[in-house]
């Protein structure tokens, strides 16, 4: 299996870099937030918002239910993988005050610049600690891969599809 896995090259990355992926649309989505902040309406920042809970949702639950566990039994770091279970708690949270508030509340843009905060700090202790341990293992990063695209396709139905179906309503409930 594991001389599979170097002939395969780049794609035996596909895990990893599935969720790079979407580490860089979440840090780009946080960057036109910040430009609206100053220029946007209200509408334009809330539905960018909403796409930012979104997509973080869907990524970090894909995370702990296929990435996370694989990760955690191959690298044998309990402390690290607690602390990445303990930031997608915090951000979760955030979301969720979000989702409750109406974007007209004063601390709206405060919530999403401190949630795109709190993400860039996860990003780059994934990028940099936890992705290179998880490919110095012997995981079967093509398959764990497709496992997660398929789980993420299956979320983005429920997620965005109920969000879709909702009619704009900001129930926490629709997303999470």
């Amino acid at each position: 299996m594991t001389t599979s896995k170097k002939t395969t090259g780049a794609s035996a990355d596909n895990a990893i870099t599935m969720l790079a992926d979407d580490h860089k649309k979440v840090k780009k989505l946080f960057k036109d937030f910040e430009k609206l902040k100053e220029k946007g309406d209200a509408a334009e920042k809330e539905a960018l918002a909403e796409q930012i809970c979104a997509e973080l949702t869907i990524h970090a639950e894909i995370e702990e239910e296929v990435f996370y566990p694989a990760a955690r039994a191959a690298i044998d770091d309990d402390e690290m993988m607690n602390e990445a279970e303990v930031e997608h708690a915090s951000a979760k949270d955030l979301i969720e005050q979000l989702q409750a508030i109406d974007s007209s509340d004063p601390t709206y843009d405060a919530k999403v610049t401190v949630l795109g905060e709190y993400v860039n700090h996860h990003i780059e202790e994934e990028e940099k600690e936890m992705f290179p341990k998880v490919k110095k293992a012997k995981l079967d990063l093509e398959a764990l891969g497709e496992e997660l695209a398929t789980l993420k396709e299956t979320k983005e139905t429920q997620i965005m599809g109920g969000a879709a179906k909702s009619s704009g309503s900001r129930s926490p409930s629709a997303r999470l």
